[in-house]
């Protein structure tokens, strides 16, 4: 079953769990996220911080760590690690700052790899909406903030983004973000009236990113320093909720390695649907020119090439806008295809087969 993209309705009862307006609510979602932060009792900075570390899995809670690097890339004051397993970095000690984020607080990565930090004398805030994470923390006198629940993660990620940037900057980490904060929500609240199922395809890239990328297994092309995170988001997304195997990297990196894999066999490269994420206030010469040439050669080799533009003022409100729109995106990938983008059976199974 293929749903029209040009029937609001039919999107609409498709999408039984709302996630639609989910992420319509991010302006909100990202400004309550920010206001909770900003009145939470912080515990004081150690005299000496070598490093931040977040403890996070999946498309929310790592998801929003990656993109909080990505974003201070040059603007940190110390090293921001992400830790996705059971276990902390070796370096973890009493001069560590360490974030452990988990929306259901059951992420049994996150309660092993915790647990080892509490040992070692970090200083630990917990973020998410509650469960053993919360007890935990709470038993061991740790900082906890507590966000709304009731919805999956990765739809989250406002209220998990925000605190961590802003514990970043309320203990002297990260500079003041402010300015570009606003010009974000503004810039989101704009792109969800440009994506929402009312907007025909015809104004609303993120359908005809869903037209062109569907009949392809879809890779994700970003760029260093701030567009990693925002690839591997969009990636993550497609399969949460497009259900679609999709790829990422970014360059120049894969110029040094993945870009030989074009030469494989053209019945396979036919079958591959490339999606390149740039902003031209963030690219120099030498980096326009490698997008150039890599939109020539995959042009010339691969089912089809799409290219989505960042937009808004500032460098938080442009990766954003690839968030958002890369969400929407994702989203009708799903809904074209007749399938509701919320649950995700797969995981369900996963988890219940491994006892979580």
């Amino acid at each position: 079953m293929t749903i029209d993209l040009n029937d609001a309705a039919a999107i609409r009862s498709v999408d039984t769990l709302k996630m639609i307006d989910l992420t319509l609510d991010y302006p909100r979602q990202f400004r309550e996220g920010y206001e909770l932060a900003m009145n939470f009792p912080l515990p004081p900075r150690p005299d000496r911080v070598d490093e931040v570390v977040v403890l996070g899995t999946g498309g929310g809670s790592a998801a929003s760590a990656a993109l909080v690097r990505s974003y201070l890339f040059d603007r940190a004051a110390v090293p921001i690690y992400l830790v996705q397993g059971y276990n902390a970095p070796a370096f973890v000690d009493q001069h560590s700052l360490v974030f452990a984020v988990s929306h259901s607080g059951k992420t049994e990565e996150i309660l092993s790899s915790v647990q080892q930090c509490l040992e070692r004398g970090a200083t630990v805030v917990g973020l998410g909406a509650g469960g053993p994470l919360r007890e935990r923390l709470k038993q061991a006198g740790a900082a906890y903030l507590a966000i709304p629940g009731g919805f999956m993660p990765r739809i989250a990620i406002g209220y998990l983004m925000m605190p961590l940037l802003t514990f970043l900057h309320r203990w002297g980490l990260a500079p003041d973000f402010r300015a570009e904060f606003e010009a974000a929500v503004a810039e989101m609240a704009r792109i969800g009236e440009e994506c929402r199922p009312e907007t025909p395809v015809a104004q609303n890239r993120a359908k005809q990113l869903a037209e062109a990328l569907a009949p392809y297994i879809p890779v994700i092309y970003g760029f260093a320093d701030h567009y990693d995170a925002v690839a591997w988001r969009i990636k993550n997304q497609l399969g949460e909720n497009g259900k679609y195997m999709a790829f990422w990297n970014t360059i120049p990196h894969l110029h040094h390695d993945e870009a030989v894999g074009w030469e494989m066999q053209p019945e396979l490269c036919r079958h591959l649907g490339f999606l390149l994420l740039r902003d031209p206030e963030a690219e120099s010469e030498k980096m326009k020119k490698r997008w150039e040439a890599t939109e020539e050669i995959l042009r010339q080799r691969m089912g089809r090439v799409e290219t989505l533009w960042a937009s808004g003022q500032g460098r938080l409100a442009r990766m954003l806008s690839l968030v958002m729109v890369g969400d929407f995106f994702t989203i009708y990938m799903a809904i074209r295809k007749g399938v509701d983008p919320t649950p995700v059976p797969i995981i369900d199974l996963f988890k219940a087969k491994v006892g979580q």
